[in-house]
């Protein structure tokens, strides 16, 4: 998925820094001896490399599209056949498409007529996701699927239907023509599936909420940077992960995201909203990914984290996520910053 923020690109200077972090203070622990949260958890890559490395994962993320995939991508742990997984994709793309939420609200053939015509997707796409989506529940109702399954199969069509959105990359907007990859026929992609340490556990919070909750021993935090709120960036992917049928309003059919605004996204709360989280974490190491464009200075995090311990700072230029370029700046790549934080017992 093409995600705001996402680390992907960044997997190896995370995997570095940590290691040399954590060199440094000679830790004696091997990773399959420790436990690693990913609290802003997006597409859960990060939580998911890590896993790989032999680490027991905790993830969470407030946004409910991210929370289905990161329980595939974390929990599920070569607990599924693949053998019949493969057998209900393929089940899955033979359907035929029908008009339900999201080609009534999200297509431009579906809301002819009504005050806004929406081109998020082409109609055939559209009604291919809800004939996907009411099946898959449908199943889990009857129980032809497990939960694990479930998460598998809804978080392979939230992932697989980004593809082909009518978008500059992210739902606060469509385009007035519809793209190349846009006008492709949809295609339901499996998820990959990471092996590695079976305790892990994903969950659905408010960070400062969870935080009081957890503890380990690596925490890592990937805030959002700036005033843009994923809820209202990423509005239809929830809709379809919820297919909860909410009221919407405007020109993007925005659904109310009222409970799932982050502090992080508001200057005023944000540092209180970091602090909280240092203050409150039961973890030796914490480490902060945050770039040098985002709502906290960098000597604001570097007295927040040095208050609780010894602080440490490594630092890597990468590309631009391409919906970030705007009027104000138009840099083709920023600087990416891991703040990190050994934290007195």
């Amino acid at each position: 998925m093409n995600y705001i923020g996402s680390k992907f690109s960044l997997l190896k200077f995370l995997e570095d820094s940590i290691n040399e972090i954590l060199s440094k203070n000679k830790e004696t622990k091997q990773s399959n001896e420790m436990i690693f949260a990913d609290i802003f958890a997006g597409t859960g890559c990060v939580g998911a490399h890590f896993k790989g490395l032999g680490y027991s994962i905790i993830a969470n993320d407030i946004q409910y599209y991210s929370y289905v995939i990161t329980k595939h991508m974390i929990e599920n742990n070569g607990n599924l056949d693949k053998d019949r997984m493969s057998v209900l994709i393929n089940e899955l793309n033979s359907l035929e498409g029908i008009e339900g939420f999201i080609y009534n609200n999200y297509s431009y053939e579906g809301t002819e007529g009504k005050e806004f015509r929406r081109m998020y997707f082409t109609a055939d796409n559209a009604k291919k996701c809800d004939a996907i989506r009411q099946t898959i529940e449908n199943w889990f109702t009857n129980n032809r699927i497990n939960q694990n399954e479930y998460y598998f199969l809804l978080g392979s069509l939230i992932n697989s239907i980004d593809k082909y959105a009518n978008t500059a990359s992210v739902y606060g907007a469509y385009l007035k023509k519809l793209k190349k990859t846009a006008l492709k026929k949809m295609d339901l992609t499996p998820l990959p599936y990471t092996v590695g340490h079976v305790n892990c556990k994903v969950f659905n919070e408010n960070v400062n909420t969870l935080i009081s909750k957890i503890s380990g021993d690596i925490l890592y935090l990937d805030p959002p940077y700036n005033e843009r709120q994923y809820c209202s960036n990423y509005h239809i992917l929830e809709t379809i992960a919820r297919y909860d049928n909410p009221i919407i309003k405007g020109k993007t059919g925005l659904r109310s995201y009222k409970e799932q605004k982050s502090d992080f996204c508001v200057k005023a709360k944000v540092c209180d909203a970091f602090e909280n989280i240092i203050k409150n974490a039961n973890f030796k190491y914490i480490f902060l990914s945050y770039n040098n464009e985002g709502l906290m200075s960098f000597e604001k995090i570097k007295n927040i984290m040095s208050k609780y311990g010894d602080y440490f700072l490594y630092a890597q230029e990468y590309r631009r996520f391409k919906a970030d370029s705007n009027r104000e700046n138009k840099a083709d790549s920023t600087i990416e910053y891991l703040h990190c934080l050994v934290k007195r017992s």
